[in-house]
């Protein structure tokens, strides 16, 4: 079924500004980065993201789902660090499509949650569970 041209659009503009902020954003020593591996490539690709740890677990929601680049690099690959506060973490990665994302957007940092329900088109919910 073919995308309807607004979220196309929406979707071009976002990713072209998200792909220069995230150059600065991975910079910040204290910013959540996910690293995951890169699916054609092999090389490791780190995305800033917003998200919050539960207990031995850090749940994020994906503003565009399964199109986000590092969705598909955790479907090629599960295996993923998360760096929060400074620290790597490594874990593997669970992408849960039947989880409510309106839901789990209010658990969520509330300036992130805006900025994924502002600009999310098919929001995928992910949980990385955190190695010991």
């Amino acid at each position: 079924m073919p995308r309807p041209a607004r979220s196309e659009t929406k979707y071009r503009v976002v990713t072209t500004v998200q792909r220069r902020l995230n150059a600065v954003m991975r910079r910040l020593p204290t910013h959540t980065l996910l690293e995951t591996t890169g699916r054609a490539s092999g090389l490791p690709r780190r995305t800033p993201v917003g998200g919050r740890r539960v207990g031995d677990s850090f749940w994020l929601v994906s503003e565009f789902g399964e199109r986000s680049q590092y969705v598909r690099n955790i479907k090629a690959d599960p295996r993923v660090r998360i760096r929060l506060r400074g620290r790597w973490h490594t874990g593997t990665a669970h992408l849960l499509p039947d989880d409510d994302t309106t839901a789990r957007l209010r658990a969520l940092p509330r300036l992130n949650s805006a900025a994924v329900r502002a600009v999310g088109v098919g929001q995928l919910t992910v949980r990385v569970d955190l190695d010991g």
